[in-house]
């Protein structure tokens, strides 16, 4: 057989395997048995190895291949992935419509969309060809996880028409794939997923694309990120147009020309979601017309011509067996309710926080209550009440302990804190609570050092503080349960890594109370080097912007303490770097910035932005933002139910805005 026959050949199986897998993956209705489809793609297989100058990127067989990555990296997306502004109400819809309304009159209508919950997703397709897919990250720019996006079958490698665009969705676990998933990793004894979102994100972040490969993802299309290239004039049109193009679009969406219509659709999937494969958390309402949509605009985070409306809190009933104790890395006693297993808004419910033992109290909890538990898409659970008509009189009120329960020490309440608190400076599970802070993402931000590694190497007496690991070999790491060489090599270069960090890491890491990441920076900026900072008075350190007398007199003491002298000296020893190596604010900000150098107040509750998103913003600009209301302040942003802090900025004249005032400030920066 001649190489054009060859080559014809393999077209023709391309154009076959597409179409069967169109058919089952896309439209749910397979035209040949599994067999036949299996018999072709081997055939393919057999004859690429024989011809592998016939291989494209766009062959069925490309689905899986190629070796592990290390990492995944950075992607810019070419138009921004916007987050929704919620709804969680009637009253919220109908204030959205009233918007709209105000914007564009009332000639439009509205898409309603199943608001899938999984991971959002976003694929670039060159010519028809699929070139990358990624992460939304953080709407600008997100990860590279093409190989990963590759594994799933619904999505198609080349578009029926030679296309050049980014097309947005979102990447979910049927609940089949989810049960079968999790069936497997307990009789493997790994950790089951909480639920299938966490299970679809976790597969979709692995560097080994063969793990996505065999969790079964698949994907629902939502939008276009730049319509102008599609000559299409509705989301409606645009969602059709992905559906001729052979990507798989949702079919429950409606089109609702008033938000009656809206709120009836919203009814129906209240009611009707339990019989999906998927799981959905809401309901996505948007304006259809594209030209509309620009009319609206947008704010700084969130379009104004779409919204999300988010299923109210799932409640349910279940027994409390008991209450169990842990030591924060502070000394703060937490007390968790642990339950018997219970579903609560998709996910399996076994403990709930119970905070602290003034709750408890107030809300008269005790071990062998049924309790009512309420929990909203990833907040953590909550324990709303006790019901008390259903005690046997067996069920004592709950005591909290006197003594620490892992070192024994007598449990101290400080003044004007609810929590209780071990004070031992030597508690075994403040130290590895210390430890898991010090590596963590914000700190020293150690790969490889997970609770069970920590747990591991304070079992084995291995490291006794943070200075300790730097001083870990290869040989105790490979003497550790699930340590391999690979691992622990890794492990080791990761660890050698962190010594290079600035000074702001290390001082966050140390966990100085009342130090958080922000003050760590601005504590690094200011002194320099953590000589400087250790040797700094309590009147030094109150001439630095955001330290108050609180954190002054705790960084004091924390440098005062012999032990932490110790410990800088075996971290420096470790050649750990202490010294500052990021620009100094001053030289970064934009002095012609309208928030350069003002005091500003937030208050109230947000909408578009959360108090830290608005905070961090402001902050960026040269702003500073303090939590009180004085004469020095210059500006207070009031959100809804603005309170008290309102009132005395209007007492003492002070300029105040609203969230759409700073919104709009904001754009202009």
């Amino acid at each position: 057989m001649n190489q054009e026959n060859i080559a014809n050949q393999v077209k023709e199986l391309h154009q076959l395997l597409n179409k069967y897998g169109y058919e089952y993956y896309v439209l749910d209705n397979p035209s040949v048995p599994d067999a036949e489809y299996d018999k072709l793609l081997q055939q393919l297989k057999e004859l690429e190895r024989e011809y592998p100058e016939l291989i494209t990127p766009d062959s069925p067989t490309q689905r899986v291949g190629g070796a592990a990555l290390s990492q995944f990296e950075k992607v810019r997306h070419q138009t921004p992935m916007l987050s929704l502004a919620n709804a969680f109400s009637e009253a919220d819809l109908r204030d959205f419509d009233r918007r709209v309304r105000q914007g564009i009159g009332d000639g439009f209508s509205y898409v309603c969309e199943l608001k899938i919950d999984g991971l959002a997703v976003s694929l670039r397709y060159e010519n028809g060809l699929l070139v990358q897919g990624s992460t939304r990250g953080d709407g600008t720019v997100g990860e590279d996880i093409t190989a990963n996006l590759k594994t799933i079958r619904s999505i198609p490698l080349r578009l029926k028409e030679p296309y050049s665009l980014e097309v947005r969705g979102e990447a979910y676990m049927p609940k089949k794939s989810f049960l079968k998933l999790n069936e497997l990793r307990e009789e493997e004894g790994q950790m089951v997923f909480a639920n299938p979102r966490n299970a679809a994100a976790g597969s979709l972040r692995q560097l080994d694309p063969r793990i996505a490969s065999a969790r079964n993802l698949d994907v629902f299309l939502y939008g276009i990120g730049d319509f102008g290239t599609t000559g299409v004039t509705s989301h409606n049109a645009g969602l059709n147009l992905l559906e001729t193009l052979g990507l798989k679009v949702n079919k429950e969406r409606k089109q609702c020309h008033s938000i009656e219509e809206v709120l009836e659709y919203i009814e129906k999937w209240t009611k009707d979601r339990p019989q999906l494969d998927y799981d959905i958390d809401g309901i996505v309402i948007k304006v259809d017309s594209l030209e509309q949509q620009e009319q609206l605009g947008q704010t700084a985070k969130t379009p104004r011509w779409a919204i999300a409306f988010k299923f109210p809190a799932e409640e349910v009933v279940t027994k409390l067996t008991d209450i169990e104790l842990s030591v924060g890395r502070t000394g703060v006693i937490t007390p968790t309710a642990i339950l018997e297993p219970v579903q609560v808004a998709g996910t399996t419910v076994q403990r709930a926080s119970l905070h602290n033992e003034d709750l408890i109290k107030e809300k008269d909890i005790r071990i062998g209550d049924w309790v009512v538990i309420r929990k909203a898409g990833d907040i953590i659970p909550e324990v709303v009440h006790a019901l008390e008509e259903r005690r046997t009189g067996e069920e004592p009120p709950f005591q909290m302990p006197e003594h620490c329960p892992e070192c024994n020490s007598e449990l101290v309440r400080l003044e004007g804190e609810v929590a209780l608190r071990c004070l031992n400076p030597k508690c075994p599970a403040q130290r590895r609570e210390g430890l898991i802070h010090f590596v963590s993402r914000n700190a020293m931000n150690i790969d490889g050092l997970g609770e069970k590694v920590i747990g591991q190497l304070f079992a084995l007496d291995f490291v006794k503080d943070p200075a300790d690991l730097y001083s870990l070999t290869k040989d105790q790491l490979l003497s550790m349960e699930r340590m391999g060489e690979k691992s622990s090599t890794n492990l080791i270069q990761s660890i050698e890594n962190s010594k290079s960090n600035s000074l702001e890491k290390l001082l966050f890491g140390l966990g100085i109370r009342h130090v958080g990441a922000k003050a760590a920076t601005t504590l690094a900026e200011h002194f320099e080097t953590m000589d400087r900072l250790a040797s700094a008075t309590a009147e030094e350190l109150l001439q630095v912007d955001e330290v108050g007398e609180k954190m002054a007199d705790a960084i004091v003491s924390f440098f005062e303490n012999q032990e932490v002298e110790q410990l800088l000296a075996k971290l420096q020893q470790a050649n750990v770097n202490m010294t500052y190596l990021g620009q100094k604010r001053s030289e970064t900000v934009d002095k012609d910035s309208y928030f350069y150098d003002k005091i500003i107040v937030l208050t109230g509750k947000m909408e578009q932005l959360t108090r830290n998103e608005a905070k961090e913003k402001i902050e960026s600009l040269g702003g500073k933002v303090t939590g009180s209301v004085s004469k020095k302040t210059d500006l207070v942003i009031a959100g809804e139910e603005a309170g008290s802090k309102l009132t005395k900025a209007q007492e003492l004249g002070i300029e105040t805005w609203n969230e759409q005032r700073l919104l709009e400030e904001l754009q202009l920066q």
